[in-house]
């Protein structure tokens, strides 16, 4: 008897993060520098969109979130590049057999206007993750005025992640 071959699985995973923006500090958007005159108060380098992207993936692969991994008690990731806590999700999902299938991104922020640096947000995610340009999308969005965001008070990041299990072929 053959026996059929399984379909793949799939998972999804959402992630969200925000930030009051502070004077004095470098702002980190996607793992790229956004040249603008304040950047994200955090104990790391308070990129929310790597942050959200990191919980996005955690979700997905059921392996807890980034306050879990990364906790901002840990001296160790203080003042720490958000790509590294990329990277090491992403050798934890490849010991796991997940591969990331595409991810979504949205911004929420009033300042600075991210229209011309998307491109360049999607290229590095899309190389730190190792997938295909096409697999990533970045949206920027105001608030329209309201609230923290709406205030420039603070930066917000939501991710949605697609995950593939992947198989082993045998002969």
């Amino acid at each position: 008897m053959i026996e059929e071959p399984k379909p793949p699985e799939y998972r999804v995973g959402i992630g969200t993060d925000i930030h009051r923006i502070v004077e004095g500090r470098k702002l980190m958007l996607g793992g790229v520098h956004i040249p603008f005159p304040a950047g994200l108060l955090g104990h790391s380098d308070g990129d929310v969109a790597l942050h959200a992207i990191v919980d996005a993936l955690l979700g997905a692969a059921g392996l807890g979130d980034i306050g879990t991994l990364f906790p901002d008690t840990d001296v160790q990731w203080k003042d720490a590049d958000s790509k590294a806590f990329l990277y090491t999700v992403r050798e934890q999902l490849e010991k796991k057999q997940w591969e990331v299938v595409n991810v979504d991104l949205t911004i929420h922020t009033e300042a600075p206007k991210l229209g011309p640096m998307k491109g360049q947000i999607r290229r590095c995610i899309a190389g730190l993750l190792g997938m295909d340009f096409a697999s990533v999308n970045v949206k920027a969005k105001t608030n329209e005025g309201l609230g923290e965001i709406g205030s420039g008070d603070a930066m917000s990041a939501t991710a949605i992640a697609l995950l593939r299990k992947k198989t082993r072929r045998t002969l």
